[in-house]
């Protein structure tokens, strides 16, 4: 009782409901404060006559702009599984059940530390030590469960940037859209750039006045959301084009099922200086890998001077039928076992191990490459490496041009070791040139052998022990 409509263009208030055998009614009262005649509530709820006038005009538009149902749609799988689990811990606190209600208890609850007869403080305590967060952030999560149930658990910054396009007309923000999209292929523009050119295209295609153009404020928000649909502004312009050229479906790539099914070779300049061993001059030098795609082991490894040759992608080839030997100061969990063959009966063991190596062993394990994947660089298509694989029976199979995540396990590596171990070198000189210092070749100090040994040692001791 008491909530005001607009109906027919006259303000009334809902003073009673009156229960009848033809239908539920309701009586309005005037704004003058006379009494109008009964209306059916079936009119009052449905009706385009009826206009409901909110109390405080931003808690009641923020309810009904964003019911439950239509928060928890937007969500996928996996954010309304997180919202399902974060509401389980705020009843949990509330109540001492996961479901809010005892007749809904599993086995074990309450637990000890959230039974009803303790106190708020003690139950925030315990749950935000077991989350890992801070109390306040709990006590946010309970306020907001409390105000909006489940919905009010969802990520508040994606609902706020929804919020935002809602606010601007939707043919602007698709001309935006529009515009942003044609600059794909070429140099990053200005913001300014963009939001004259949208404004300009609405004009011509919907007529002057037609379609309300946002404020230059308003305008830089919504393109920060557009952002995140088509990336223009924020990354470089190549990167730009790279998640443009992104499927809209699932990735569709080979999938091994055995170890040496499918090796991937590729090549890359490394983002650090070494010094040439005869000039003492600083150098810059490519890194070779080969990975097997089942077991992502690195199977061989050759840092070359300046550029790659095809006799150095032959010689990586070579190591992923016979790994170097392992390292004499090696720890015991970096070297490859023999797996299923007794010491006594391997063979050649001379050939994988150096006379002063503490223990035999080799650097990575051994096998026979079925398939080897590479791109189209000039030393993965040359003669002498087609020649060597159609001796060995291996197969070659060509990534697509300019498609980085046909090999994108090995792609992933090189930004491993770039950030996990070449950036704590001396000479490191960073990704591109926006990131290098002053004189980073000045801090080389690793001979190329040297720079090799320690990627080598680093792949078997850090890399291949990881999760």
């Amino acid at each position: 009782m008491g909530t005001r409509f607009q109906y027919d263009g006259e303000v009334v208030t809902v003073v009673e409901l009156v229960i009848t055998q033809a239908g539920n009614e309701v009586v309005l009262r005037h704004a003058t404060g006379r009494l109008t005649a009964r209306l059916a509530l079936r009119e009052l709820l449905v009706s385009d006559r009826v206009t409901l006038i909110p109390d405080s005009s931003g808690e009641t538009e923020r309810v009904l702009a964003e019911p439950a149902t239509v928060v928890l749609s937007e969500l996928s799988e996996v954010e309304l599984q997180q919202v399902r689990e974060r509401a389980a811990h705020v009843r949990e606190v509330l109540t001492g059940y996961r479901a809010g209600s005892a007749e809904l208890a599993v086995t074990g609850e309450p637990r000890p530390q959230y039974a009803p007869h303790l106190p708020p403080t003690s139950r925030y305590k315990a749950k935000a030590t077991e989350l890992g967060v801070g109390v306040r952030t709990l006590q946010r999560w309970v306020a907001d469960f409390r105000q909006d149930g489940d919905a009010g658990l969802a990520h508040k910054r994606d609902r706020a940037a929804s919020r935002q396009l809602g606010r601007v007309d939707q043919r602007w923000a698709d001309v935006a859209l529009e515009v942003m999209v044609e600059h794909t292929a070429e140099s990053t523009p200005s913001r300014t750039m963009v939001i004259d050119r949208t404004n300009a295209r609405v004009v011509v295609r919907f007529g002057e006045g037609v379609v309300k153009a946002p404020s230059r404020t308003t305008a830089f928000r919504v393109l920060e959301e557009l952002e995140r649909r088509h990336p223009t502004f924020r990354l470089s312009a190549k990167r730009n084009r790279d998640i443009a050229d992104r499927p809209d479906g699932v990735y569709g790539k080979l999938r091994p099922t055995r170890p040496g099914e499918y090796v991937l070779m590729d090549s890359t300049r490394l983002d650090v200086f070494a010094l040439a061993p005869v000039t003492l001059r600083w150098i810059n030098c490519e890194l070779t890998v080969a990975m097997d795609w089942y077991t992502r082991c690195v199977t061989g490894i050759r840092l070359t001077p300046v550029s790659t040759k095809a006799v150095d992608v032959a010689s990586v080839l070579f190591q992923v039928f016979r790994p170097r030997p392992a390292g004499a100061d090696w720890p015991d969990h970096a070297v490859w076992p023999e797996h299923g063959i007794p010491r006594t009966v391997l063979l050649d063991v001379e050939a994988v191990m150096r006379p002063e190596a503490r223990r035999p062993g080799a650097s990575g394990p051994a096998m026979v490459p079925e398939t080897i994947v590479v791109d189209h660089g000039k030393v993965f298509v040359s003669e002498h490496l087609t020649s060597v694989c159609a001796r060995l029976g291996i197969s070659i199979q060509p990534a697509r041009l300019r498609t980085g995540r046909d090999k994108g396990p090995v792609e992933r590596f090189f930004r491993t070791v770039r950030e996990d171990l070449l950036q704590a070198l001396p000479g490191y000189k960073g990704p591109d040139v926006h990131a290098r210092g002053i004189t980073p070749e000045n801090d080389a100090f690793f001979f190329l052998d040297e720079l090799e040994a320690i990627i080598r040692e680093w792949v078997a001791v850090v890399f291949t022990d990881r999760r």
